[in-house]
């Protein structure tokens, strides 16, 4: 017989982990029926306080891991052991996990030894090359294997787990970012960048992180946006920083002393979607933007060889390019230059949800332990 009210724990590692679980906190949190416990591994830092902050959410646990130069190993161990300590003490009848993080891994291997249900925010993505994106389709797929509820984001997502024989409810559910993008959204942010003058120039918005393009391909994708911004003089470059050295220093080294290339902080969430709304295109190898920039009407140039996320190809809002230099210049010179071309991206239709999936997910959580 289940105690009201019932309780849950929602983790959180990341920016974009708090970002996509930031509507599923506050859904639950309506609900009486629900003691929510919201939990920070602390794998990321700064990043994830200015998220917790924007949507007004006050953890309940920080277990602080985050070291210099923690490894893959370092977080996974840490984040276990802090989480096995904390799941005794709460005995929550269900614990959340979002997407293919090194926190949601160690969360859901966590829970599993406690024998605790798992539920998966945005479970099913697949790029079917296990070091493509490294490591998180590896991640996401060792999450599905110990996972109760599957909240898959899309149709395609479905499809996925079905084929991949993974125990548990699958439900699709919408992409919880979209939720989040369109609270932000609506309150018409401002993203002011000293010395961009966003009516001056077409502004290319770019963010670049991920582990699989770290050295070469990197390099290769610097040179292609100088040759974009040669091309076409009418353009800048918005670059946002990650902090990690193994990307900062490299692309500050090729793109620092360029006119028209403006080389940021990361931007706060809030910042971040006023840039996605002013900016003519963005280029990312970022898997979040690839979801939330057609919901507002803007083309996506995937910096990768492969995307988690084929529904946005397949609709036509988004366009797998890779790090080649003269690749990246000959699709960004197709919408730059062909009206025709960039309209088809910008008006197709988001497949990624309509602003309701956190509701769906704190409904089904329902349905479930009342089973």
């Amino acid at each position: 017989m289940l105690k009201f009210p019932i309780p849950i724990c929602i983790i959180v590692g990341t920016r974009p982990e708090a970002i996509k679980m930031a509507p599923v906190i506050q859904a639950f949190q309506r609900s009486s029926l629900f003691d929510t416990q919201v939990v920070l591994t602390g794998q990321h830092r700064e990043m994830v306080d200015q998220v917790m902050h924007l949507f007004d959410l006050t953890p309940n646990h920080d277990l602080a891991i985050m070291q210099p130069k923690q490894t893959l190993t370092d977080i996974t161990c840490w984040a276990m052991r802090g989480l096995e300590e904390l799941f005794q003490k709460i005995q929550p009848k269900i614990v959340l996990v979002q997407g293919d993080t090194t926190t949601a891994l160690a969360a859901a291997i966590a829970a599993f030894y406690q024998k605790i249900p798992v539920g998966h925010v945005e479970a099913g993505l697949r790029t079917e090359d296990l070091f493509n994106p490294y490591p998180e389709e590896a991640n996401r797929r060792l999450i599905s294997q110990v996972t109760q509820l599957h909240f898959a984001p899309t149709s395609v997502s479905v499809e996925h787990l079905q084929r991949s024989g993974v125990l548990g409810e699958i439900h699709q559910t919408g992409n919880t970012v979209i939720d989040a993008l369109l609270k932000v959204a609506e309150r018409q942010p401002t993203c002011e960048i000293p010395g961009l003058d966003w009516s001056q120039h077409r502004t290319i918005l770019a963010t670049v992180h991920r582990r699989e393009n770290w050295g070469e391909p990197l390099e290769d994708i610097a040179q292609g946006f100088l040759e974009v911004l040669t091309k076409f003089e009418d353009t800048a470059l918005l670059l946002p920083l990650h902090r990690n050295p193994t990307v900062r220093d490299p692309l500050t080294a090729i793109l620092g002393s360029h006119p028209r290339v403006f080389l940021t902080e990361p931007l706060d969430y809030t910042e971040l979607v006023g840039a996605m709304q002013r900016c003519y295109l963005l280029m990312t190898d970022s898997g979040g933007i690839q979801e939330e920039a057609p919901s507002l009407g803007k083309p996506v140039l995937v910096l990768r060889e492969t995307t988690e996320r084929p529904e946005a190809v397949t609709a036509g809002t988004a366009k797998l390019v890779g790090t080649d230099p003269a690749n990246i210049l000959k699709e960004a010179s197709n919408l730059l230059s062909n009206p025709a071309a960039y309209q088809a991206m910008a008006n197709a239709i988001s497949p990624f949800g309509d602003g309701y999936a956190a509701d769906r997910i704190v409904q089904l959580v329902e349905d479930y332990l009342q089973k």
